[in-house]
Parts: structure tokens; sequence; C-alpha cells
């Protein structure tokens, strides 16, 4: 982990320990940063690295290109000595850099609230509220949960804005749920590789229209971008777009009237997934805005439209676990998030009808 010295004269000084100075603004991080040093102690996983590399591990928000020209120009040193633009570092080594330049780019933080699930020193999971975009977008620059993780980040850093939020999966805007996010890059790295390799397992709550008839089945069908429409909304439809073989395992948990309240959990990591092949089979979810039974698309809804449903102002959809091999200690672990009030006011309104 990085700290920092505020001045000159202050790194003639052991800097491991220091903290930053207090008249530094942490939570306005697109200010531009005073002239400073960051310091690190090289850690197992990176020995062997080139000394511009393992800097770039650790100050994400500065580029590589940039932290080689600083080491090139001899503002960087391995225990006081100044590197070489090709030196390699090794365990417990300090390197030291100092930063004559400005962050390339810093990630705007706000303070939204977060609802923390679990935390540790490479981890954040967090239960996301329905509404809240994951990224930042054109349209939504700010207000996202990315901005909100890079504010709790930046309140245990020494250097505002260079830890960055790992986010590894995403949930749409209007479902709620457990979200997993990696606080340093080697556990970003291996959190990726097993979303990649498919071994981490999710199961989701929905209410959906329709009362289902089998307890419990495999939706196996393959999911492709529909055609003709300038958004990405994606169909099961033979004519899709980019098919890819997409399954989702689900179980009922109650029938109800005119509804049904399911646990899925898909095997696979389709865009709308769960959401078209509920509708695909005839039963969307409560309030889904764009799917209907059957494969079609919902006509585009104008901004004085009534709500998709009287039972909820969104898709009926909840994140309830999600569960892994701990990518630091390789434990395996559960994390879940209970339902919101929305969704349980939805259910008791079904129930009654």
């Amino acid at each position: 982990m990085f700290h920092r010295v505020g001045n000159a004269h202050a790194v003639k000084q052991k800097t491991r320990n220091i903290r930053p100075f207090l008249n530094t603004p942490i939570h306005c991080p697109l200010a531009p940063p005073p002239l400073m040093h960051a310091t690190a102690i090289v850690e197992h996983y990176l020995t062997g690295t080139r000394v511009d590399t393992f800097l770039a591990r650790h100050l994400r928000s500065y580029t590589a290109w940039r932290l080689h020209r600083l080491v090139r120009a001899g503002q960087a040193t391995v225990n006081g000595i100044v590197a070489t633009p090709n030196q390699r570092v090794f365990t417990g080594e300090e390197v030291s850099i100092r930063l004559l330049e400005p962050p390339d780019n810093l990630m705007p933080s706000e303070e939204i609230p977060l609802e923390i699930v679990f935390e540790d020193q490479w981890l954040l999971i967090v239960n996301k509220p329905a509404g809240l975009i994951i990224h930042p977008t054109g349209k939504n620059p700010l207000g996202t949960l990315t901005n909100a993780l890079q504010f709790h980040l930046d309140q245990t850093s020494d250097y505002p804005g260079q830890k960055k939020p790992g986010i590894v999966h995403r949930l749409d805007r209007d479902t709620s749920g457990v979200v997993a996010t990696a606080k340093d890059h080697m556990a970003l790295r291996l959190l990726s590789i097993e979303f990649q390799r498919e071994r981490i397992q999710k199961s989701y709550i929905a209410l959906v229209d329709g009362v289902m008839k089998e307890d419990e089945g495999i939706i196996d069908l393959p999911i492709g971008r529909s055609r003709g429409d300038s958004s990405a909304l994606m169909t099961c439809r033979a004519d899709a777009l980019d098919a890819k073989a997409s399954k989702t395992h689900y179980e009922v948990i109650e029938r109800l009237p005119r509804h049904t309240l399911v646990r899925a959990k898909p095997r696979t990591g389709r865009l709308h997934q769960i959401r078209v092949h509920f509708a695909t089979l005839g039963h969307p979810v409560v309030g889904d805005e764009f799917y209907a039974a059957f494969g079609e698309l919902k006509p585009d809804r104008t901004p004085d439209a009534p709500r998709c449903s009287p039972f909820i102002n969104r898709q009926a959809l909840h994140a309830a676990s999600i569960s892994f091999s701990h990518p630091m200690t390789h434990e395996w672990r559960t994390f879940e998030a209970s339902l919101p009030p929305d969704i349980v006011q939805a259910i008791e309104s079904v129930r009654a009808l």
C-alpha cells in the first residue's frame, strides 16, 4: 500500500508510516494533488516485476506510460537508490516515486449511502438499491455505484483516488441486490478469472406473471441481441444476433393466485438473462418495462406513460446471494442481501388477489 508525503523536505524521512497532510481535501479527488512522494513495499506476488509495472499496479489513476516516464526521469527509487527504467523489484524492497504530475484519470467520488454486506482488505460486498446505475455513462457521469464506492475507498486511503473499485459483474439499474467488488489489483484479477470460468454461484429472487406449472427446471435457450432495435435489448428468438448458449436453473418458492415467486440461478452471465428467459417461457418478471410474454418486446414508453405494474415501480428482481472462493484466503464464501421493502410489498399485494 502506498503512503505519501506532501513536500520535498519530508521525503528525506522514512515515508512508510507517514500519513497525508490534512489540508489535502480527500472528498475532492478531481483537484490536482500537491507535489508528493508515494512509497510501497513490494508484495510477494509482484516480485520480479519491472519497477514501472509495480507502480502501475498501485497507482491506478496514473497510466503506465506516465509512470514509465517518471522512472526514466529519475523520480523513482528502490531502497533509496535511483531506479533504472528496466529495473525489477523483489519482495520486501521499498519503492518510492516522486509524483511531479497529476493523475491521468481520477474517478469522481460521491458520498452516497452504501449498505455494506461484507468488507475486508481485499473485498467490498454491497447491497445495491434499485435505481442505482453501476458504472458512470455519458448520460450519467455521477450518482453511480462506482462513484459511491470510490468515496468509500478514499476514506481509508493515504492517496485518495489511487484505489479504484474493481467491479467484475453488474446488475441492471432497476435490479437490486448483492454486488461483489475488489479493492486491490490482485483480488480483482483473481475474482475476474473466477467469473470468466463461471465458478461463481448467484441466486436471484423474482416475482413473475402467471402460475408456473413445474416445481423446478432448467431454461436452456440461447440469448442474443434483438434485431431492429437500437438499444441493447436481448431475445431468445431464432433470428437473434450473436446468440450465445444460456442456462438458468429455477425453482418455485411459492405459487400465488396469478403470479409465482421463484428462485433463479443463472449458469451463464448473459445480459438480461433471467428477464429474457422467464419472459420467453410466458412468465415475464413483474414490472419489467421491456420484455413481454413469449419473446415479445414492449413498445417504447413515453415519459407520461403509466408504470408497467400496479404492484411495483420497477422489475421485481433481486440478487439475493453470491458465492465464490475468496480470491486471497481461498475460503468458499456466500454473501446475502435481504429482499427490499418494495418487492416484499409487491408479494403481499399479489398474494391478496
